[in-house]
């Protein structure tokens, strides 16, 4: 069964880096960027337009690519969460998250009984056609999949501790847009108050031994945040590195 790299080299101690899957529907983009070398790509389902289908396609892509397919889901329902981890997918990024025992209860849709509440709904494909028992695959299933829990409020930093120290939390992702505007600076990320916030999240996920990842915006900025102690780094998406690299060559091909 299909090993998760991303969380082998997460509990190596190493850092992981990403890639948003946000506004274009193609199963290529993930094996372009497996072949690049990040480690996961983060399909987005919150701000992203993606259907089942779509997201289904970029799952089986990166699985068969060897990159590790994450999803945001774009409500905390079990509905949307158990039908990603039943398509193969290996993550499941839960959003805009402030209650513990909201989390607490979505915590138990990623395992199956008796460590938690998810349905078998496992076929084949998901397993590459191997022939398994139920506890083979309900074992490393429970033990493969990654959850990330996004911080984006003031109200989500307050109860940190209490969040984080919840069994069945893998990751901490900090959302540093909505996050710069609960704390009252939109988009001021390099702001003395975000970075101290942040901080203060870092120092929670070590104490609580989960760990602590962000998105971010620029290679600059995640460097910064690496720098600092994030380990599970999502770095722009392909909308702003395709942009970019175009602006780039144009500007080099009107050179004088």
């Amino acid at each position: 069964m299909r090993v998760n790299h991303t969380r082998e080299r997460l509990a190596k101690g190493e850092v992981v880096y990403g890639c948003g899957l946000q506004v274009y529907r193609s199963s290529e983009i993930p094996r372009a960027f497996a072949t690049a070398g990040f480690d996961y790509v983060f399909i987005d389902m919150e701000h992203g337009s993606f259907s089942l289908e779509t997201v289904h396609d970029m799952i089986v892509s990166s699985n068969q690519a060897g990159i590790t397919p994450i999803v945001r889901v774009g409500e905390v329902q079990y509905t949307l969460c158990a039908r990603l981890l039943d398509q193969g997918a290996q993550g499941i990024i839960l959003p805009r998250v402030e209650d513990p025992k909201a989390l607490q209860e979505a915590l138990s849709w990623m395992k199956f009984p008796p460590a938690g509440k998810r349905g078998y709904g496992v076929n084949p494909t998901v397993i590459d056609y191997e022939t398994r028992t139920f506890p083979e695959i309900i074992e490393h299933q429970d033990r493969s999949n990654l959850v990330v829990v996004q911080f984006e409020t003031t109200t989500a930093v307050e109860r940190a501790d209490e969040m984080l120290s919840l069994q069945g939390v893998d990751v901490m992702m900090v959302g540093p847009a909505d996050l710069s505007i609960s704390l009252g600076v939109p988009g001021q990320f390099d702001h003395p108050l975000m970075i101290e916030t942040i901080s203060k999240l870092i120092e929670a996920c070590n104490r609580h031994g989960v760990v602590p990842g962000i998105q971010t915006r620029s290679v600059a900025m995640a460097r910064q945040w690496v720098a600092r102690g994030m380990r599970f780094v999502g770095v722009a998406a392909e909308y702003v590195l395709l942009l970019e690299k175009a602006r780039e060559t144009v500007a080099q091909l009107r050179a004088n």
